[in-house]
């Protein structure tokens, strides 16, 4: 019972971390990645701001925007599938 109160005493520092995993390289080059696709989909016309789409990978791996890769999805359907 103890080891669970310290538990709960315990404090994480969210916004430290959530910091921290957003200033890794990795993460700032996939966001990058990611914009960049939604533009290119923008500019032809499948997707547009605030239509409740997203952009995605089907391979998962938002380093490769080739054009058979991308494929628009709703936003609830795509943000399930991942998570």
């Amino acid at each position: 019972m103890t080891r669970f109160i310290q538990f709960l005493n315990d404090e994480r520092d969210y916004k430290k971390e959530y910091e921290n995993y957003h200033s890794k390289k990795e993460q700032k080059k996939n966001r990058a990645k990611r914009n960049n696709a939604r533009r290119r989909l923008e500019r032809d016309g499948r997707v547009c701001k605030n239509d409740g789409k997203d952009v995605d990978h089907k391979d998962g791996n938002p380093q490769h925007n080739g054009d058979g890769n991308l494929r628009v999805r709703n936003k609830s359907n795509n943000r399930a599938d991942h998570w």
